[in-house]
């Protein structure tokens, strides 16, 4: 059994949901090349960003994630408190919790093994961010 864990920064983005996967697997090529079985997991050490799985061809779907979002979790609900990094940053925290900080992807013959049409997301919440720590483990053979 093999481990290997890295953290990555994954520079800074605009607002919206952003395809990541091949940056998770130029970071790790050369360590999981020989592994014929394993198991990435990818956690995000922020709380005003996300990850997720979701369809990586069309665009539009994640512009339709990043409006459907924003519509559920507005900006200027007037009960907000934590509002000192601006009316962005409240939201931002409820996105991440509902959409989460981890994902889990097998690796099959030294590549990740996602669907045809899946790709890794780094949902970035707020208007001004910085980059991203990303840390990612694999266990495998």
């Amino acid at each position: 059994m093999k481990t290997i864990q890295k953290t990555i920064n994954i520079p800074a983005k605009p607002r919206g949901f952003h395809l990541i996967d091949e940056v998770i697997q130029d970071a790790l090529a050369s360590d999981i090349a020989q592994m014929r079985v394993g198991t990435l997991h990818i956690f995000l050490k922020h709380t005003s960003a996300s990850l997720a799985l979701g369809e990586n061809y069309e665009k539009e779907v994640r512009d339709d994630l990043e409006s459907f979002f924003n519509d559920v979790v507005d900006e200027d609900k007037p009960y907000y408190t934590h509002t000192y990094e601006g009316k962005d940053d409240m939201p931002a925290h409820i996105k991440s919790v509902i959409i989460g900080a981890s994902v889990s992807v097998p690796i099959t013959d030294g590549r990740l093994n996602l669907g045809t049409w899946q790709g890794i997301y780094l949902n970035e919440h707020r208007d001004f961010a910085s980059a991203r720590e990303v840390v990612l483990t694999v266990m495998g053979a």
